[in-house]
């Protein structure tokens, strides 16, 4: 069942997300990989509005079902946001990362906008999910659980929370994945060499804090594309160009108990597991305004 909803994810993920397929497919001809399923998906993430019927708390009830374990809280005050993530029962599944929009941190403009639309939601929809039907839940992550918006409250919002204006038309439309590049060849298998080779065949990365984001501990490196640009139609049939979705590349080292393993032997128990809220600050950027007009 997870395999079934993760797949039906990530083929809508490819469809919207032109970058995917292209990096997918210039990978392929550099000789990097014999086909996409030779790439392992580190991560996939999901954004929400901190409402009571949504939110992290009602979507996160999928996950743990299908055997993920909740793990550590993040807390990002300037972007106000919450997070969770969450590791997968097994190791061949991504793990999950979900953010929540702290709404009633935002002015009362904002706050009204945004209820006025999350309140046509009266029940947490989850628990209305048959949560052993894959196809059924597959669907539901992909539908809208509340009206378009109109393009000017999702740029009222846009002006306060490119976040909040984000999730407003998207729902919890995928927001990215991400290639584990530690298990790619030689030459290919370093953040900074598979920037190179991103950069190198004309894909635009979020240089936001930089162009690779380090954790404190230097364990977990990660990068990330600028986000596609899509043509997104608001209510009354208005046309605007707003950021999709985009992708993240991830270099997780090993731990220091395990540094004189042989690579080959390395697994993903024996490297740097988790998140690092710095990285992930400026990875949210990748959808802002001061990233997609650079691209």
């Amino acid at each position: 069942m997870l395999t079934q909803v993760l797949n039906g994810l990530m083929q809508r993920y490819m469809e919207r997300v032109p970058d995917v397929k292209a990096i997918i497919q210039t990978m392929i001809k550099e000789g990097i990989i014999p086909a996409p399923e030779a790439i392992e998906n580190d991560h996939i993430a999901f954004r929400t509005m901190g409402v009571p019927q949504l939110g992290m708390q009602s979507l996160e009830k999928i996950f743990l079902h299908y055997g993920y374990t909740k793990r550590d809280a993040y807390y990002f005050r300037e972007k106000k946001l919450d997070a969770y993530w969450y590791a997968p029962p097994a190791p061949h599944f991504p793990r999950i990362f979900l953010s929540e929009l702290r709404v009633q941190d935002l002015s009362p403009r904002a706050q009204q906008l945004i209820t006025g639309y999350t309140d046509e939601v009266k029940t947490d929809p989850v628990d209305a999910l048959n949560l052993d039907d894959a196809a059924a839940v597959d669907t539901f992550l992909h539908s809208g659980l509340w009206r378009l918006p109109t393009l000017e409250d999702y740029k009222t919002l846009a002006a306060e929370s490119e976040y909040a204006a984000w999730v407003i038309y998207n729902r919890y439309y995928l927001n990215h994945f991400t290639i584990s590049v530690h298990n790619l060849p030689q030459g290919y298998n370093t953040i900074a060499d598979f920037n190179d080779f991103l950069e190198r065949s004309g894909f635009t990365l979020n240089n936001a804090g930089g162009k690779i984001k380090v954790s404190p501990d230097g364990a977990l490196l990660q990068s990330a594309t600028v986000a596609n640009m899509i043509t997104a139609t608001f209510a009354n049939n208005e046309n605007y160009r707003i950021a999709g979705s985009y992708v993240e590349f991830a270099e997780r080292k090993a731990l220091p108990q395990f540094a004189h393993l042989p690579a080959a032997e390395l697994k993903r128990e024996h490297r740097r597991d988790g998140f690092e809220a710095g990285n992930a600050d400026k990875i949210f950027e990748s959808t802002y305004r001061s990233q997609t007009e650079s691209k």
